[in-house]
């Protein structure tokens, strides 16, 4: 019997390498999103009969590049509430000693 293809193997890889390559803007975080839901599912197909599947390598690379864009676009959503936070805090203390 010839092994079928994960589903959504590559595309999973894909979202993980865009997730990690825009983890310094918002859409990182939500490709990262996605490609570990996308993952999950082919995880799961995956542990239910392992010798029907091929391309595991790659949803499990497409995986783990997918956890590093989201907590990099997650540190850089903090980074940015951070700086813009103090620099209003900055202004609306300039503002009250004018």
């Amino acid at each position: 019997m010839e092994k079928q293809t994960l589903p959504n193997a590559t595309a999973v890889l894909v979202l993980g390498i865009c997730s990690i390559v825009f983890g310094c803007v918002f859409i990182g975080l939500i490709l990262g999103i996605i490609g570990i839901v996308l993952a999950g599912k082919g995880r799961k197909l995956y542990a239910a009969d392992p010798n029907a599947y091929e391309g595991y390598g790659s949803l499990n690379a497409g995986f783990i590049m997918s956890i590093i864009g989201t907590i990099l676009g997650g540190l850089y959503v903090l980074y940015v509430l951070l700086v813009g936070g103090t620099v209003l805090t900055m202004l609306s203390q300039s503002h009250q000693l004018n």
